[in-house]
């Protein structure tokens, strides 16, 4: 009998052309909103550091009142259903306590991780950076996903700055949007 095929872990993040990682800079537009929301059925839970499910869970957490906000383009709906159903892990030493259908992840974060990656499922997803970092320092991130955006930002954050070793990476997908974005897919070499 052979092992159970590991949950595979996939960081995904827009990024400018310059390499900045701000959320503010490029705003996605319809397009890559349909496309996130068609990636996210590769998964069946997202894993969070605090700082992104803070950010992620007031912009796409349904309000109470059962309607969305007037703010929300019927075309970004569907992204925020997929966010706002899904199965959430928030690894945060500070927290004390986590909803929207969300789990706290304490502990050493190697051994926290690859025993979510056991689990049975289609996958996790990670967004953020310093989360990220920290994964991608521990090798535990099997998939990176980076939508460039037609965009030179002039200011960071930037990606994995800091990583402790260079990670050599081999293109497995690409997608060209009519706005001049690339969706680029590696895995390690």
């Amino acid at each position: 009998m052979g092992e159970q095929p590991v949950r595979p872990l996939r960081y995904s993040i827009n990024v400018t052309l310059d390499g900045c990682c701000d959320h503010q800079v490029g705003i996605a537009d319809e397009e890559s909103h349909r496309y996130w929301a068609a990636q996210l059925e590769r998964a069946d839970a997202l894993l969070f550091g605090r700082v992104t499910y803070g950010m992620m869970e007031a912009a796409w957490r349904l309000p109470a009142t059962g309607t969305w906000p007037q703010w929300m383009a019927d075309w970004m709906i569907p992204f925020a259903q997929a966010i706002d159903g899904m199965k959430k892990y928030v690894v945060s030493g500070t927290l004390d306590q986590v909803d929207w259908n969300a789990e706290l992840v304490q502990g050493d974060l190697g051994k926290a991780v690859q025993q979510l990656k056991q689990e049975p499922g289609k996958g996790l997803f990670v967004g953020g950076v310093t989360l990220p970092l920290a994964l991608a320092d521990l090798g535990l991130i099997d998939e990176y996903e980076f939508v460039v955006l037609p965009v030179l930002a002039g200011h960071g954050p930037t990606l994995f700055a800091g990583l402790s070793e260079r990670l050599e990476l081999r293109l497995v997908g690409r997608q060209e949007f009519r706005s001049g974005a690339v969706a680029l897919r590696y895995q390690p070499s």
